[in-house]
């Protein structure tokens, strides 16, 4: 029988109060079991690796949806997708406004290219490019199926550190759950709960990663606990359509 950990135990618990559902240890996979109704749900729950640091900022990450920050990050998906090797990702953040936005993305993708060509691949470049400040980091972690570039676009009073720091510990986590095998057990569906006890809640900043990665074959949903037993869904097919609507069609350009 699996034994879970503090952490976890508090996680799987948080998520079964939430949904108003029982639950019981797995087998390791799947690390728990929680039952809604008539739907035996199997669980797998990892722990985030902290990679923030307290630099004295406390609002949350601006990001911006406007059309040419949508179209600055999609050319560069598309431009660098067969560049990046399976097994990396490439996340990018750049300040707003952009300026001079077509030569930005044009200098960005030589930039790029020229850092995936040394022989490790991996790292981080900090530049201003035609008086954009932008930042780039290369990491372990990501699949052939999803994107392999994550960028954001965002406020001048957002921390880019913040920003790649917590995409690049989901990353982590994704990439460690892709390779474990799926419960024996019968199960209708199988979800992923992240436990993230000391991360801070940027809860529409981690569902903006979650849209750009690829999911685990078979997890049906994502949740992520927070500090408290604060439960959020990152990831939920029945309301991804929405979601990829709203963010596009936002007025405000940011949220």
């Amino acid at each position: 029988m699996n034994e879970l950990k503090n952490q976890e135990k508090a996680a799987i618990e948080a998520v079964a109060g939430h949904f108003s559902a029982t639950w019981e240890k797995g087998e390791g996979p799947p690390d728990a079991y929680i039952v809604i109704g008539e739907r035996r749900i199997a669980v797998e729950i990892t722990t985030i690796r902290q990679r923030l640091v307290n630099r004295g900022i406390s609002t949350k990450p601006r990001l911006r949806f406007d059309r040419v920050a949508i179209g600055f990050v999609r050319r560069l998906q598309i431009a660098l997708h067969d560049s990046v090797p399976d097994g990396k990702t490439v996340i990018l953040t750049v300040t707003a406004p952009i300026r001079l936005s077509s030569k930005t993305a044009e200098a960005l993708e030589d930039k790029i290219r020229a850092c995936l060509a040394r022989r490790t691949a991996l790292g981080e470049v900090k530049d201003t490019i035609h008086g954009n400040r932008v930042r780039v980091r290369i990491v372990k972690g990501g699949s052939r199926q999803g994107s392999k570039v994550i960028g954001f676009v965002h406020n001048p009073d957002s921390d880019p550190d913040a920003l790649m720091d917590l995409t690049q510990s989901l990353l982590d986590r994704l990439s460690a759950e892709a390779g474990k095998r799926v419960p024996s057990r019968l199960a209708s569906e199988r979800w992923l709960v992240v436990a993230n006890e000391n991360g801070l809640p940027y809860v529409e900043t981690y569902r903006h990663v979650c849209s750009q990665l690829s999911i685990p074959d078979g997890f049906k949903k994502i949740l992520m606990v927070f500090a408290g037993g604060q439960v959020e869904t990152l990831t939920d097919p029945a309301r991804a359509p929405q979601r990829r609507t709203s963010l596009i069609s936002r007025t405000s350009g940011r949220y």
